[in-house]
């Protein structure tokens, strides 16, 4: 049973083993000049402009936090809706499943409706 595992086992060491030997070769063999140049940031071919550590609106966290939840809604309710048909075909409980489903759409439902009452998805 346990030797069903030694492929991934094997493989997660290569990989593991691999990435180490990859940023030690990298580390000993490549160029040590630091130069101005070198030393700044590269952002698609333009010069860097201002602080790198300047204030933002807490408002992208509360969009990506947002995000994240409906973002996490799809992940289950893609396998729901793959095995929708075949379990209401074989098993007859179809009605039982759909009801949960939408009990899980109504409570993220709700709180989206909250969020966007209590000024969540407004930019001010």
């Amino acid at each position: 049973m346990l030797t069903d595992y030694l492929p991934i086992v094997f493989l997660g060491i290569f990989a593991v083993l691999f990435a180490a030997v990859n940023l030690s070769l990298t580390h000993l063999l490549g160029p040590k000049k630091p130069t101005r140049v070198k030393l700044s940031v590269y952002e698609s071919g333009v010069q860097p402009v201002g602080d790198a550590r300047q204030r933002f609106s807490i408002r992208f966290d509360l969009i990506a936090m947002l995000f994240i939840i409906f973002d996490i809604e799809v992940v289950f309710l893609y396998p729901w809706a793959v095995v929708f048909k075949t379990f209401a075909e074989n098993e007859g409980g179809g009605l039982f499943i759909l009801i949960e489903m939408l009990v899980f759409i109504g409570i993220l439902l709700l709180g989206y409706i909250y969020a966007w009452r209590k000024g969540g998805l407004t930019w001010d």
